[in-house]
C-alpha cells in the first residue's frame, strides 16, 4: 500500500489540473508560453502518475483495469473481474 500522502498528493494535482484545463487551453491557442510558464507546475497534466484504485501503487499499472499487476491478478484469481479468465494452452 502506498503511502496516505502521495495517494493525497496525487489527488491535489487532478484538481490543479482541472482547474488550470480552460486557463491552458487558451494559452496554448494563442501561442503565449510566458503566460503557460507563469501557472502553477501542478497545472500540467504531463506531472500525473496513473496509481492503483485498490493499492495506491505506481508501478505495473494496467490503464485498461486502473489496478496494478498484483491487484490485477488478486481480483482475477477471485473471479470479481468480469470478462478476465485464467489462460491455459
Amino acid at each position: 500500500m502506498a503511502k496516505t500522502s502521495w495517494i493525497e498528493r496525487e489527488k491535489r494535482k487532478r484538481a490543479t489540473v482541472a482547474k488550470y484545463a480552460s486557463v491552458r487551453a487558451e494559452l496554448k491557442a494563442k501561442k503565449d508560453y510566458i503566460g503557460l510558464s507563469q501557472l502553477p507546475r501542478n497545472a500540467s497534466p504531463s506531472r500525473l502518475t496513473n496509481r492503483c484504485q485498490e493499492s495506491g501503487r505506481r508501478r505495473g499499472y494496467l490503464r485498461r483495469f486502473k489496478l496494478s499487476r498484483i491487484a490485477f491478478r488478486e481480483l482475477a484469481s477471485s473471479g470479481l473481474i468480469p470478462g478476465v479468465t485464467k489462460s491455459s494452452w
